[in-house]
């Protein structure tokens, strides 16, 4: 062959091998082995065939546009990610937060509960002058001590299931940051490798094209779910003292405070809401701006407790105001307030705003003050245990009682508030004061 004239030799090549002296043939993308392939090249069977997707330009746009949807989806799944890892960091630090002020809830109603148990001991002695003999006093002394080491011994335990709850909930917290650290990372790297890809050239845009969305599709499967936490509310302090009833108050309202909207009864233990305002004579001490109203009673000093039958209500506030020359002022308030949406229920603090942790609705709520040791109580009276307390108030002139409920948008609101008598029940039968105990 060497020997022929080299035209001879072109005349002779096959058609197969002399792509360059024929149209070229198409390129195509088959798809189950994701191969870019000349068409001349397929096997007769597979001309035609399912098997191949379309040609390679064609078959690149078509993946170009999966990977820009793919591209999108994963971003929102990203930013997602992102803000329920910085919600989960948050949760951390309002964790700690909250666990150490149930701690310091959980000190101060212990303080209070020894000092209101020493004074129920010497009331007790007291009563007994005319039998009094040293083997009195020193069996009331050991009964103390034993109450106090039984009391002691309570709270103990509720800080240690407190500490426990949270360092569990601490350790699925941070599993969680370390879960969704990596699930960004990933995502992170697959929608910079998408966008890499959809700036390539179709032949190397089509290379693993099908590997690089079934790994897309495993990250977009992956479910992003924060942490399921324990509520710190389960290490409800339970109990009352038997010294609140004897320290309980006969409050009442006063019609002078009273804003136009509410409506009190004779004997001013009671108050509802109406949604026509009442012609009443301006007052400097009236409330316009909320349908709220004073008790008459003022304290400057001692320690003093009241009830109120809140069962009829679907919103409300209790608490205790600090008279001043500003009206409305936020910083003169320290409430509790209860919100009834549907079945659900509820509960706030202020100052400052913070939500409480309850899981049933409170029908009767006590309120504690001790002005000497600057702190307010709000219990749940039915069920005798700590709603909130706060400590620290730093308390200035009067404080005088506090009842507010909320202004309806439209329709008959008849919500209402009653305070219960002491010692006797005013309110409903199924309200009726329970067993209390140190």
């Amino acid at each position: 062959m060497s020997k022929r004239p080299r035209s001879q030799l072109e005349q002779d090549t096959p058609g197969g091998v002399r792509c360059e002296t024929r149209p070229q043939p198409p390129q195509l993308f088959r798809s189950g082995d994701q191969m870019a392939v000349c068409g001349h090249s397929l096997p007769p069977q597979e001309r035609g065939s399912p098997v191949v997707v379309n040609e390679v330009p064609e078959a690149a746009e078509k993946y170009r546009k999966l990977f820009q949807e793919m591209l999108d989806t994963l971003k929102e799944k990203l930013e997602a990610a992102k803000i329920i890892l910085a919600d989960e960091q948050e949760r951390m630090v309002m964790m700690q937060k909250e666990e150490q002020n149930f701690k310091e809830m959980i000190e101060s109603e212990y303080s209070i509960r020894i000092r209101l148990m020493t004074e129920e001991n010497e009331m007790n002695l007291q009563s007994l002058q005319g039998r009094f003999n040293l083997n009195l006093r020193q069996t009331s002394q050991n009964q103390l001590m034993e109450f106090a080491t039984n009391l002691k011994e309570k709270f103990q335990e509720t800080l240690q299931r407190l500490n426990f709850l949270g360092r569990e909930n601490m350790k699925k917290l941070k599993e969680s940051e370390v879960r969704l650290s990596e699930q960004i990372c990933s995502l992170q790297q697959i929608t910079t490798e998408l966008e890499r890809k959809c700036r390539q050239p179709a032949s190397v845009l089509l290379q693993n094209a099908k590997y690089a969305l079934e790994r897309s599709e495993s990250l977009l499967y992956q479910f992003l779910q924060p942490a399921q936490i324990t509520d710190l509310s389960l290490c409800q302090i339970t109990g009352m003292s038997k010294m609140l009833k004897v320290l309980q108050r006969p409050i009442t309202l006063d019609p002078k405070t009273a804003h136009p909207y509410l409506v009190l009864s004779e004997d001013l233990r009671s108050v509802r809401l109406r949604n026509v305002q009442r012609g009443v004579p301006g007052h400097p001490e009236r409330f316009d701006f909320s349908a709220t109203v004073l008790g008459a009673q003022s304290f400057t000093s001692g320690r003093h407790y009241w009830e109120v039958d809140v069962g009829r209500a679907a919103q409300w506030q209790l608490g205790v105001y600090r008279s001043s020359t500003v009206r409305n002022s936020s910083g003169n308030k320290v409430l509790l307030t209860g919100s009834l949406m549907g079945t659900d229920h509820t509960f706030w603090t202020f100052p400052p705003f913070k939500r409480v942790s309850l899981r049933e609705q409170v029908h009767r709520v006590g309120v504690f003050l001790d002005y000497e040791y600057e702190q307010i109580s709000f219990y749940d009276a039915t069920k005798s245990s700590l709603i909130y307390n706060f400590s620290y108030l730093a308390f200035q002139g009067a404080l005088r009682p506090i009842f507010s409920l909320s202004i309806s948008s439209g329709g008959v609101n008849s919500d209402s508030l009653s305070i219960c008598l002491p010692h006797v029940s005013p309110c409903n039968d199924t309200l009726s004061p329970q067993p209390s105990s140190v």
